[in-house]
């Protein structure tokens, strides 16, 4: 949770889990808004953002903004965003740079670590890990399973659509892992994916652009990643260090096994370099 309130219930709905994602990754813009402006921007009344903000413990509007704003840590780098679109000097590489590190650091300081340890442990007793991604996401997920492949882990991909993925599903079994790439959206595909799993039992990972999913749709273990905001071009810097820490995570996990398979890599890269 990446903010602490003063109740905070054990159950959200839909429309709640919707204010609080909203709140999460948009805290300048909301510390400025009205309660009419926050409820005009998401579609709901005034009067679900009051109840909204009584489910969480606040007294009214005014407090919950505050208590955010407690919570809030000036952010250097999005100052310096919105500083050099300001200029508007055509600087592309100073705004791409700060606008990475920007998605880095608020990945990192939403990304619930309990996850994240959740996520590596489960990859270290999966006896097999499927990953499923489709469109922009499947370069993290190949980027995913290239690293697993290195350390010894035995990855499969999943395909990404059609009836190939329900010829597939069968195959995954109770002690196996399934990585999902959704980021902004769950796609058919992955609800198919969810739905699955109650009936085979394997376990979920879930890369997503959300703080808070709806029940139907959270993975056992979500990991949340930074891409930029929904009108920007979204990048892939947070997934990829992302995929590239929880290869590192795990390698130390398995030990000399993750060592031993990057050594018989090495050597077969040594013996038939010259032949290609």
């Amino acid at each position: 949770m990446c903010f602490s309130f003063p109740k905070m219930p054990d159950k959200l709905t839909s429309t709640e889990q919707t204010i609080l994602d909203y709140i999460a990754k948009h805290r300048d813009g909301f510390l400025c808004m009205s309660i009419g402006q926050l409820s005009s921007e998401l579609d709901i009344s005034e009067a679900t953002v009051s109840r909204f903000a009584r489910h969480v413990g606040c007294s009214d509007f005014k407090q919950l903004k505050r208590i955010v704003a407690e919570q809030t840590v000036e952010k250097g780098p999005a100052q310096k965003i919105s500083n050099t679109l300001r200029t508007g000097n055509g600087n592309i590489l100073q705004y791409w740079e700060e606008q990475q590190h920007y998605n880095l650091n608020k990945t990192f300081e939403l990304l619930d670590k309990d996850e994240f340890d959740k996520a590596v442990q489960a990859l270290k007793k999966a006896n097999r890990v499927f990953i499923f991604a489709k469109n922009a996401s499947r370069s993290p997920a190949q980027l995913l399973e290239f690293r697993l492949r290195r350390i010894g882990v035995d990855v499969r991909r999943i395909s990404g659509s059609g009836t190939e993925l329900l010829e597939e599903l069968p195959s995954v079994n109770a002690d196996d892992v399934v990585v999902i790439f959704g980021f902004s959206k769950i796609s058919f595909e992955a609800n198919v994916i969810f739905d699955c799993q109650k009936s085979i039992g394997y376990t979920t990972v879930l890369f997503t652009g959300k703080l808070y999913q709806p029940d139907e749709q959270k993975a056992d273990i979500n990991l949340f990643v930074y891409r930029g905001e929904e009108n920007e071009y979204h990048s892939m810097s947070a997934p990829v260090a992302i995929v590239d820490l929880l290869v590192l995570a795990l390698s130390a996990q398995l030990g000399s096994g993750a060592v031993e398979n990057l050594e018989k890599v090495r050597k077969l890269k040594s013996k038939y370099s010259n032949k290609f």
